[in-house]
């Protein structure tokens, strides 16, 4: 529904006349004076950004080796320690994305982290003199994209060193930005729950465990004698610190858990009989309101964050900014990744053997990252934000 008042708005407007093409499935904008401008930005920054084209050859290789381990070690994960498992899903709005503030969220993020990667990709080109045509955006249907354009035929004749530069500018721009948003969000409770051991430690006093607000009547937590303001530290000898903890103890009705609390200084273990959702019937709970907070202190409060959604914003800002980057440079024919690969072997080997390696490489990554989705769908289902 909103894509056709997009669609109808635009005609409305005629935007055609504006640099737009418009189609049913999608609406894209071309600019014909972007080289203008990355030249004058160019001239200001050529040496900071001279370190930056070379820094981005060196990342290219350590995000995309970095995007292999993590799903490898992802679908080992979910063999050898599920626990660990990282549930993984496609950020597409109305079908993974289906609350107004998750939709919100994204759509304010995505403009925000291609302006930064397309931007890296043009001054870079602009850098190493190879002509940038056109640079804009394109919106398809409910998927994002930007684009600068450069001059086929030049960047074709460039040297390697100069594609690998241009191709890794924009995953680089992206972890560098997500990593500067992190340090500003060091401070931030809710930025805990992504943040690895040791840094964790060091930046934040871990809770004890999650609040029980109320009891639900009749519940088996009711029944083993779980009270209002007992905190929960395990389930099953799974820690919990945070309510996100709950979903790792994997639980289901009729299940008789051992639930490790803490009552007035007191650590009690006591035997609980899970409960069916009455929404979901095959989702278990152990009959509790709990305490949604993330109770995590930083050690050093230097920014006072009073406002829920901003600090939502900027968590999920750095969340898209770090994944686009690091999911960019995973070689597939229409990633970043894909170009790098190509533009190392190009020349070296005939195109045939080329092309042939390529989609190899192609389908070994597709397969894997399709069987990250596929065991996330196996053990929660078509989850949603």
């Amino acid at each position: 529904m909103a894509w056709v008042v997009i669609v109808l708005v635009a005609k409305g407007l005629k935007l055609e006349n504006r640099g737009f093409e418009i189609k049913a499935y999608s609406l894209t904008y071309k600019n014909y004076g972007v080289q203008a401008a990355l030249t004058k930005m160019l001239n200001r920054t050529r040496r900071g950004i001279r370190v930056f084209a070379d820094v981005s050859v060196i990342a290219g290789f350590l995000m995309m080796g970095f995007a292999f381990w993590f799903l490898l070690n992802n679908v080992s994960n979910y063999f050898v320690e599920p626990t660990e498992f990282s549930e993984l899903t496609v950020l597409i709005p109305g079908v993974t994305l289906t609350s107004s503030a998750s939709i919100t969220y994204f759509l304010l993020s995505i403009p925000i982290v291609l302006v930064i990667h397309e931007g890296a990709h043009g001054i870079v080109a602009t850098l190493e003199k190879i002509k940038i045509k056109t640079g804009g955006f394109a919106i398809f249907i409910a998927l994002f994209a930007g684009f600068v354009e450069p001059d086929e035929e030049e960047f074709n004749k460039a040297k390697k060193i100069s594609k690998l530069r241009v191709i890794g500018a924009g995953a680089t721009s992206n972890v560098i930005f997500s990593f500067a948003l992190g340090a500003i969000l060091l401070t931030n409770p809710l930025f805990a729950i992504v943040l690895p051991e040791p840094i964790l430690g060091w930046m934040y006093d871990e809770p004890d465990g999650v609040l029980v607000l109320s009891i639900i009547e009749g519940s088996g937590a009711e029944k083993a004698g779980l009270k209002q303001n007992d905190i929960i530290t395990a389930i099953n000898d799974i820690n919990v610190r945070t309510p996100l903890d709950f979903q790792k103890a994997d639980i289901v009705p009729g299940q008789t858990v051992n639930v490790s609390i803490l009552r007035d200084g007191q650590q009690l273990e006591l035997p609980i009989v899970i409960m069916a959702s009455e929404d979901d019937p095959e989702r278990g709970l152990i009959g509790i309101i709990r305490d949604n907070s993330f109770a995590y202190k930083p050690v050093y409060n230097f920014i006072e964050w009073n406002n829920p959604s901003v600090s939502m914003f900027l968590l999920w800002l750095w969340m898209i900014s770090f994944f686009i980057g690091i999911i960019n440079m995973l070689p597939l024919p229409i990633l970043d990744g894909g170009k790098f690969i190509h533009s190392i072997i190009d020349k070296k080997i005939s195109e045939r053997t080329v092309n042939g390696l390529m989609w190899g490489i192609y389908g070994f990554t597709f397969a894997l990252f399709g069987l990250n989705i596929a065991l996330s769908y196996i053990k929660s289902g078509w989850f949603t934000i």
